[in-house]
C-alpha cells in the first residue's frame, strides 16, 4: 500500500515538473519571439544591404516587394521575395531570392542583386549544409569568391562561359570542390534569365 502511495505521488510530483516546465518554456518563446524575429529582420536587411548598399536607394525594401515562383530559374515552385530598391521613384536595382538546388549537400539559399540595367550589384549566400572547410569558402567571412560576380551580366561574360573553370567556363572553383561553386554560378546566371524575362513585371 505504502508502495502504491509513493509511486502515486512520485507520478504526480513529475507530472507537476513536466506541466511546469512545459510552461515555463511556453512563456519563454512567447516573450523572447519578438526579440527572435527582430534580429532575423535585422540579419535580413544587412545582407540585402550587402547587395545594394543603403546610400543606393531611398525606399523601405521590406514593404516594396514583390513574390515570384520559377521552378526552372530560380530553384523552386514556392513564392520568393523580390525586393525593389528605388531611389526617388525610380527603379534601381531588385534583390531576387533564389534555390540552387544542386549544392553537394542540398539546397544553397542565394540573394542576387540586380541592377536596374541587368549588371549584378552582388551576390550572398543566405543558407546552406554545404561542407565546412570546403564548400563554405562562398561565404565572404571564408573568402572573397562571390564578390567575383560583382558587375557581371548575362552578357559578360559570355553565355558560354557562365561555368567554373575546370568546366572551361570563367568562374573559379574552391580547392577540392567544384560542386558548390557550380552549382552558384547556374544559379545566379539563370537567376539573371530570369530578370531579363520578367524585368517590366518585377518593376
Amino acid at each position: 500500500m505504502k508502495l502504491a502511495q509513493h509511486m502515486v505521488t512520485t507520478a504526480i510530483i513529475l507530472a507537476g515538473f513536466a506541466i511546469a516546465g512545459t510552461g515555463l518554456v511556453a512563456f519563454t518563446y512567447q516573450a523572447t519571439k519578438g526579440k527572435i524575429a527582430e534580429a532575423e529582420r535585422d540579419a535580413l536587411l544587412r545582407s540585402l544591404h550587402s547587395v545594394v548598399k543603403p546610400e543606393e536607394h531611398d525606399n523601405e525594401l521590406f514593404s516594396d516587394l514583390t513574390l515570384v515562383a520559377s521552378p526552372r530559374l530560380l530553384g523552386t515552385k514556392k513564392p520568393l521575395p523580390a525586393f525593389r530598391a528605388r531611389k526617388n521613384g525610380k527603379p534601381v536595382a531588385v534583390i531576387l531570392t533564389a534555390i540552387a538546388p544542386d549544392g553537394y549537400n542540398g539546397d544553397i539559399k542565394l540573394l542576387i542583386g540586380v541592377n536596374y540595367n541587368g549588371t549584378l550589384s552582388g551576390v550572398r549566400v543566405l543558407t546552406h549544409r554545404e561542407t565546412p572547410g570546403l564548400g563554405d569558402a562562398m561565404e565572404t567571412r571564408r573568402s572573397d569568391w562571390i564578390l567575383g560576380f560583382d558587375g557581371l551580366s548575362s552578357k559578360k561574360p559570355d553565355k558560354k562561359d557562365w561555368k567554373v573553370k575546370r568546366d572551361g567556363g570563367y568562374f573559379d572553383q574552391f580547392t577540392g570542390a567544384t560542386i558548390t561553386p557550380r552549382a552558384i554560378v547556374k544559379a545566379v546566371h539563370n537567376a539573371l534569365d530570369y530578370y531579363k524575362q520578367h524585368k517590366q513585371d518585377l518593376f
